[in-house]
């Protein structure tokens, strides 16, 4: 690229300038991308310092010689064929195949999801700041550092107040443990919605969710512990 420019008659120093504008912008999409990492890299996520400014480094060298390819086809005749999105676009297929494999199955619980799709906006502040897009990729950064640091308190105060459980238990039909059940409902702050309902042998066994204040949670999980006529249960 160098060579290049110097024989369509550029000044070596502005050869030069355009060298350091590059670095520039890789030392921009690192420090970028190594801001976001931190906060993953604190919280212990498989995704931490190192993989976020390594792809957010590599998004905006993609997306650079991306637009220096495609410009060397304009200069040379070949205009038509001249795709400045060409290379920078199979940047968001690859990095799909990182964020998979940052999800985790287990359990009937899916984890990871954040992360993943933390590297996939770190790969679009790359790849804006390839493009020269600085504003917008100081922003994004800005907004994704809220989300990850302040939204995720908000989470936790959700789930403190307003957690969702499903519950299944197996009651005694010959006992009115399932009528105690509902005035355990009533007696608290946790609203309740029987799913299912099926007579296994001698029992009944209930799928029902449960929304309210975890503390609730925790008294209903003990009421079902001493309850005699609950014979089983589980929770979700």
């Amino acid at each position: 690229m160098e060579h290049f420019l110097v024989s369509l008659g550029l000044p070596a120093s502005l050869v030069a300038a355009l060298k350091l504008g590059t670095l520039g912008r890789l030392l921009l999409a690192g420090t970028l991308g190594g801001l976001v990492g931190l906060e993953r890299e604190l919280k212990a996520k498989p995704a931490g310092l190192r993989t976020t400014l390594l792809i957010c480094v590599g998004a905006a060298l993609f997306t650079e010689l991306s637009l220096d390819l495609a410009m060397l086809a304009t200069a040379g005749g070949d205009a038509l064929r001249a795709d400045p999105a060409r290379l920078a676009a199979q940047i968001i297929p690859g990095i799909g195949f990182i964020g998979a494999g940052a999800i985790l199955h287990g359990r009937g619980r899916v984890s990871g999801l954040t992360t993943a799709a933390t590297l996939w906006v770190v790969t679009a502040i790359g790849i804006a700041v390839g493009a020269g897009a600085y504003v917008e990729a100081i922003g994004t950064t800005v907004m994704v550092l809220g989300t990850l640091l302040l939204l995720g308190r908000v989470e936790k105060w959700v789930r403190r107040h307003l957690s969702n459980r499903k519950y299944t238990a197996a009651v005694d039909v010959d006992t009115d443990a399932f009528e105690r059940l509902v005035e355990t409902f009533r007696g608290g702050k946790l609203q309740f919605r029987v799913d299912t309902m099926e007579k296994v042998g001698n029992d009944v066994e209930v799928t029902f969710r449960v929304v309210g204040p975890q503390e609730d949670h925790e008294k209903l999980v003990k009421h079902m512990l001493h309850e005699k006529g609950v014979r089983r249960f589980k929770r979700s």
